[in-house]
Formats: C-alpha cells, sequence, structure tokens
C-alpha cells in the first residue's frame, strides 16, 4: 500500500482517536487510522494510566459509548479473571481499587476492549488502521488539507492518506506545524486571555511536566533491583526550589495546599479493596502512593492468582521538568524524552536501593518492574504520559474565568450554546519547565464548546485531543481521559453529518438550525450536552 483514500483521515489511535474513528465508522463513513505505538488507546494503554475522572461517573457526565468503554472493561475481568464472590458482586467493580479513580484497570485490559469496540468495522473494512506509523508531512492546497503522508516507525515505509475530513488526534498536536495551522504552546499571557493565573508575559516553552510511568508488583524476599542508571547521582541530588525536599523522596509538594506533604508507601498492605475512597472532591488520593494508581488489588481476585498487587506508578517523583519535547529542535526533544525516561528508571532503583521504610530500613528490593504489564522490553510504558499539547487557535478559546469556582461561585461553569459534550476535573496543572509549581484550581463542571474545536483557518483539518482552543491553564481539566474521548467522538460525529449535509463545521457553529440538528444528533447518540443540577463539587 502507497496510497489511501478514504473518507476520514485520524492521526492518533489515543483515546479520542479511537473514539472519533468508532462515531465515524458507525455513521457510515470510510476511516483510516494510524497510531505510532503498539497499542491504540493513549494515555490509558501505551502510557500506561487509569483514568482520571468526575467523581459522578458512574451516573451521568460521560458518552453512552465511553460508559460501554467501561463496562466492558468490568465485564472483561468477570468473564476472564478468578474474581472472589465479593468482587463479582460488586457492581462498580474496581480491578486495581486505587484510590485516584472508581475504574484502575490493567492496561491490556483496556486495549483489550477498545480493540473488540472497533473490530466489527475493521472487519468490514470500513476502517483501517495503521500501525506503528507517524505523520511525516503534510499536503496543503490553502486552508485545506489535501493529504498526510506517515511513515513506519521502523522500516520507513511511507503511505499517503487522503481524506475529505482530516483529524489530529496526536498527543503533541504534530499535523498543526505540518499543515502550517495557527497554534499556541505554553503558557499565555494574561493581557491576552484575562485569566487571574496566567502570568503577565506569554511563556510559549513553559508546559507540564512528562512521565515515563512504569508498573511494579513486590515480592517478599525477593531482589529485582535493576542496574544503576547513568545519571542516577544527578538525580538522587536534585532539589527543585519550590519542592522543599529532595524529589527522590517520599515527600513533595501537595498539589492543592503546596505544603510539603510525606506520602506513605506500604507495598501490599491488608487492605478492604471495597473500602478504598476514590473521590477527587475529597482528596487526590496520593497519600498513599501504593494504593493511588494501583491497577490490580491482589484482594479482588481468586487467592493465589496474583503474587502481589500492582501499583502503577505516576506520581510526582517521575515529573520531568527540564525542557519541553516540542517547540524545540528535534534533537533536543529526543534528548528529553531519554532524560525523561532515565529519571523514571532512576526513581525505581532509589526506592529499591534506598528509600526509607517504615522499619527504619532501607530499599525494598522486592520491587517488581513489570514489563509484560506495560508491553516494553524495558519495563517502562510504551509513550511518555504527556500533559499539554500543540493547541489550536480555535474559534473560541477556554479561559479559566469560564469554570473556576473562584470566579463563577454557584452561578457554574459558563454554558455554551454551542456545547458537543461535558466534562469535570479540577484544574490540575503538575511542575513545569518553567520552574512552576502544582497549580490546582477548583473549577464547576463544564462543557465542551464547538467553537474550541474548529480552528480559526483550516477548513477541513480538526483536533481530537489535547490539542483544542484551551489555554495552558484550562488545558489541565481538559485533558483527561473521558474528555478527550468526548471530544473524539464529537469530531467524528461532526465529519460525518458535513459530510451528510454538503455544509463544513464552521458552518454547523455558525447556523443556528444546523447547530441545533447536530446537536440533537448528539443526544440521540447518547452524549450529554449540559450537566444535571450538581453540588457539593
Amino acid at each position: 500500500m502507497k496510497e489511501l483514500k478514504v473518507d476520514l483521515v485520524i492521526i492518533g489511535g489515543g483515546l479520542g482517536g479511537v473514539a472519533c474513528a468508532l462515531a465515524a465508522s458507525r455513521s457510515g463513513l470510510t476511516v483510516a487510522m494510524t497510531e505510532e505505538y503498539d497499542w491504540i488507546g493513549g494515555q490509558l494503554t501505551s502510557q500506561g494510566v487509569p483514568p482520571d475522572e468526575a467523581s459522578w461517573v458512574e451516573q451521568f457526565g460521560i458518552t453512552a459509548s465511553y460508559r460501554a468503554l467501561r463496562d466492558g472493561i468490568r465485564d472483561y475481568y468477570r468473564r476472564n479473571y478468578p474474581l472472589t464472590p465479593t468482587a463479582r458482586a460488586w457492581r462498580e467493580f474496581n480491578p486495581g481499587a486505587g484510590s485516584v479513580s472508581r475504574l484502575c484497570p490493567e492496561p491490556r485490559v483496556s486495549l483489550a476492549v477498545m480493540e473488540a469496540m472497533l473490530a466489527p468495522y475493521r472487519s468490514s473494512g470500513r476502517l483501517t488502521v495503521l500501525q506503528p506509523f507517524k505523520p511525516v508531512a503534510v499536503d496543503v492546497d490553502g486552508d485545506r488539507v489535501r493529504a498526510v503522508t506517515v511513515a513506519h516507525r521502523d522500516s520507513g515505509q511511507q503511505i499517503t492518506l487522503t481524506g475529505r475530513y482530516v483529524v489530529d488526534a496526536t498527543e503533541t498536536g504534530d499535523l498543526l506545524p505540518l499543515s502550517g495551522t495557527e497554534f499556541v504552546t505554553g503558557f499565555e499571557a494574561q493581557s491576552e486571555t484575562g485569566e487571574p493565573t496566567a502570568p503577565s508575559k506569554a511563556q510559549p516553552l513553559n508546559m507540564q511536566a512528562v512521565s515515563y510511568c512504569f508498573a511494579m508488583d513486590h515480592i517478599d524476599g525477593g531482589d529485582y533491583t535493576i542496574d544503576k542508571p547513568n545519571n542516577y547521582e544527578k538525580w538522587r541530588a536534585l532539589r527543585p526550589s519550590f519542592w522543599g525536599a529532595n524529589q527522590l523522596s517520599w515527600q513533595s509538594p501537595h498539589a492543592r495546599t503546596l505544603e510539603t506533604v510525606t506520602s506513605a508507601f506500604t507495598p501490599n498492605p491488608d487492605d478492604d479493596p471495597m473500602a478504598v475512597i476514590s473521590d477527587q472532591r475529597l482528596t487526590p488520593g496520593d497519600d498513599d502512593l501504593w494504593i493511588y494508581r494501583r491497577i490490580a488489588a491482589r484482594r479482588n481476585f481468586v487467592p493465589g492468582t496474583y503474587d502481589s498487587d500492582i501499583t502503577l506508578v505516576n506520581w510526582p517523583l517521575l515529573d520531568y521538568c527540564e525542557g519541553p519535547i516540542f517547540g524545540v529542535p528535534e534533537e533536543e526533544a529526543r534528548q528529553h524524552l531519554a532524560n525523561a525516561a532515565d529519571l523514571s528508571r532512576s526513581v525505581l532503583y532509589w526506592m529499591q536501593t534506598e528509600a526509607p521504610r517504615p522499619d527504619g530500613g532501607v530499599g525494598y528490593p522486592g520491587l517488581r518492574l513489570r514489563s509484560d504489564v506495560t508491553g516494553t522490553i524495558d519495563g517502562l510504558a510504551q509513550a511518555p504520559y504527556i500533559r499539554e499539547s500543540r493547541r489550536i487557535r480555535a474559534e473560541y478559546t477556554i479561559v479559566e474565568q469560564d469554570l473556576s469556582y473562584a470566579v463563577r461561585g454557584e452561578r457554574g461553569a459558563v454554558h455554551y450554546g454551542d456545547s458537543v459534550g461535558v466534562g469535570m476535573y479540577r484544574i490540575d496543572l503538575h511542575p513545569s519547565t518553567g520552574g512552576d509549581n502544582f497549580i490546582d484550581v477548583a473549577s464547576c463542571p463544564f462543557e465542551i464548546p464547538l467553537g474550541a474545536l474548529l480552528p480559526q483557518r483550516m477548513q477541513n483539518l480538526l483536533p481530537a485531543c489535547k490539542n483544542i482552543g484551551t489555554t495552558h491553564i484550562t488545558n489541565g481539566c481538559y485533558r483527561l481521559h473521558p474528555i478527550e474521548w468526548n471530544i473524539g467522538e464529537a469530531v467524528g460525529m461532526l465529519a460525518a453529518f458535513c459530510l451528510g449535509k454538503a455544509t463544513t463545521p464552521h458552518a454547523v457553529r455558525d447556523d443556528a438550525g444546523l447547530l441545533s440538528e447536530f446537536q440533537t444528533l448528539l443526544t440521540s447518540q447518547g452524549m450529554e450536552l449540559r450537566w444535571p443540577d450538581v453540588v457539593g463539587y
């Protein structure tokens, strides 16, 4: 294959890309989706991170297809895993009983369910998935994309993809510079956005930290100590000015108070999975690091199934802040990624050899890197966990004062007449390449405006990941798993709607009749456009 022509080209197979492909395929379009890593699913699979979701996720606030994904994950465990009778009867079964989320699964299970959701369309030939491919060139004619050339990650084989609409669902907005689409990076100036938390001057290279996550368990009496990383002494001595301690320690800034706090770390606690509280309204959940993002709680399974819990390490210790991974020369970006991976290995080595234990000793040599869980040879996740992307210059840019609780109070977030979905999470910004500490701003349940999905100039290029029209600040709550899925699903349905009506995305937003018809279509497919009256957020 050297060329493929379809209705819709989707570059990037993360959660937004998968949801977009699913929506477009079920709407009757022919679709080609690419993914540069071995697994589709992005932050839920190749990046390894359990979903960050609103506290009401079991009742409302997500799309029907995202609920099908969540239900499918639970059903997969019930069909294939030896659960205890209590776990099997638990309606809101949480495999890992992690405190970060009401659903903390192993990445391979999430992958299996997403593959199953796409399988009928792949089998029928309506959907083509190309892996591992990444974009290398974009053919543009004025304000329209004509084709995207992608190259195989390993062989270099190139394929040209032509579509009537093209979606950028990459984790860092890779199509934006390749296509000449106007975009912004990093922190905008307060004079541009009016945001209370924004700096006085724009900081385009000031971006949230990236992290290479990994999975591990703990085997009593074992010694699984890895080789000492090359730059271990550097990371061991690292003491960020705002951290209040060395970064390689159990101490870190509290995300909401910024006080230096000490987290607990107790491998394999004898806890009751059903007693774990997963409610972001009450706590970030990271006071006990083992439980925080645990993805397999051994007490959920028949005794002997697991020798140990499995926990996913995505903790402040891993946050790499020394430089951005885009917006700089390619060689520099690659070096930052390599450094981020080295930091993660150093975190593991520190835990195995020097981390203080409650009994007064040091080191947990029984910590075992689970490369089988992440699907890699080196044990780290296939892809870095990316919290921030290039962002389109959009028809409408979502700003802090649209949804900040400090600004909006009990009025709630701004209601958008062109809403295409909903989301909820605190504005959660990790330490940054510009030296910022955590920025954690209470938010109100919010909507996703269609205008934030429309580039100001480009006519047939649409975003479906973290590259929509947010600011550096509001990206901090629009970047989470269910919201990215909602964005991708809305974009897939938008492309199908426009092709069926012989219209354009911008016209849909501008024409009250078309917009109403499109929103009716969204709701008919199980997409919520408004929040019910909710309190206590």
